[in-house]
């Protein structure tokens, strides 16, 4: 076999990205928002509905145009259960050869935890592992079977949903996958003993949603966000690395102008940044949502809590959030007119001595 290497160029880039959140998060909103600004007003993106229907909603009336604010262009395909992987690709391949520039899939959490999905495939397969062993040794206790088989019983699904993220990564269309998200809580005792009620800290950083759907999948996407129903459709980064960050601000909420400037990157031309996002942000949840940004291109804890130590003079994430805005904001302010912020600096400083080491 020959192989042939020629001359990179960002050409036909294609991104895989993924919107988590509750009821009320506007993230099927957000979602055709940004498949219609990645198409165009003239064409339309493809969506695959996990949930009877409901993307219909925004669809319009018959004999009527979409009004690109609440309604848009699209075609719908209802999929119904089994939710399996197979599935899942199945009808997403059959959008991208369609010649679809984007699809969405709302939900695509009913492939972890919907009917059919990989966890009812995890529980099917250890009932019938429990059975047969059962038919050999009729005097085993069926807890004692549940236990030894559980880990086996995972191998088959989760190669499956491995195999399925592997092939999205490979498509030619943009895809934006929709996840539910659920709220989560810790609880965690005072410094007189008593016991609170706290949101979970998550991998992110972000505290309280969580997504559902397999741990790693977040990370696995070329972009990962929460969506909360306190701030609907403004974007609160789970995985956001430097060349995607000028089109998802998190100061705003996303919208076709997000899609225009990825669509516009991804076919080659010259990144455009949101006028907004140059400004440090003034609200306090929105500078915490900028600093999770910067802070989502570093993997290592210990990266971040130095980042964290040089520019805020903290180093967990708690104590930063305990900051009062003004010094959350003096941390993104540009540290010379022109300059990136003193936060973006910090993050490239570290990454740079860490790459020479």
């Amino acid at each position: 076999m020959i192989y042939e290497f020629r001359e990179a160029v960002r050409d036909r880039v294609h991104l895989l990205i993924g919107l988590a959140g509750a009821s009320g998060s506007g993230k099927t909103h957000s979602a055709m928002a940004m498949a219609q600004g990645i198409v165009g007003r003239e064409k339309r993106f493809a969506v695959i509905d996990t949930e009877t229907g409901r993307a219909k909603y925004k669809a319009p009336p018959p004999g009527q145009h979409a009004d690109f604010k609440e309604t848009f262009r699209f075609n719908h395909l209802e999929l119904v259960p089994p939710f399996r992987p197979d599935a899942y690709l199945e009808a997403i391949r059959a959008a991208d050869k369609s010649g679809y520039e984007a699809i969405i899939v709302d939900s695509f959490s009913h492939v972890w935890d919907g009917e059919g999905g990989v966890l009812d495939w995890q529980e099917q397969e250890l009932a019938e592992m429990v059975a047969r062993a059962i038919q050999r040794r009729p005097d085993a206790r069926e807890w004692e079977l549940r236990e030894a088989f559980k880990r086996s019983a995972w191998i088959k699904p989760k190669m499956a949903h491995k195999a399925m993220v592997q092939k999205l990564l490979q498509l030619r269309a943009h895809v934006i996958l929709c996840l539910r998200a659920e709220d989560k809580i810790d609880f965690v005792k005072d410094s007189e003993g008593r016991t609170k009620v706290v949101p979970m800290q998550t991998l992110s950083g972000f505290k309280g949603w969580i997504p559902i759907c397999d741990k790693k999948l977040p990370f696995e996407l070329s972009a990962s966000f929460v969506l909360t129903p306190d701030r609907p459709g403004v974007p609160q980064p789970i995985k956001l690395e430097a060349p995607h960050r000028p089109f998802f601000p998190t100061d705003q909420p996303l919208s076709e102008e997000s899609g225009r400037r990825l669509a516009e990157w991804a076919r080659g031309g010259a990144i455009t940044r949101a006028p907004e996002s140059s400004a440090p942000p003034a609200d306090k949840k929105a500078a915490l949502a900028a600093i999770l940004a910067f802070l989502s291109g570093l993997k290592q804890r210990e990266a971040r809590a130095a980042v964290c130590a040089k520019v805020f003079g903290v180093e967990t994430w708690s104590e930063v959030a305990a900051l009062p805005a003004s010094r959350l904001a003096a941390g993104l302010a540009p540290v010379s007119p022109g300059g990136p912020p003193a936060l973006e600096a910090a993050v490239i400083e570290w990454k740079e001595a860490h790459t020479a080491a």
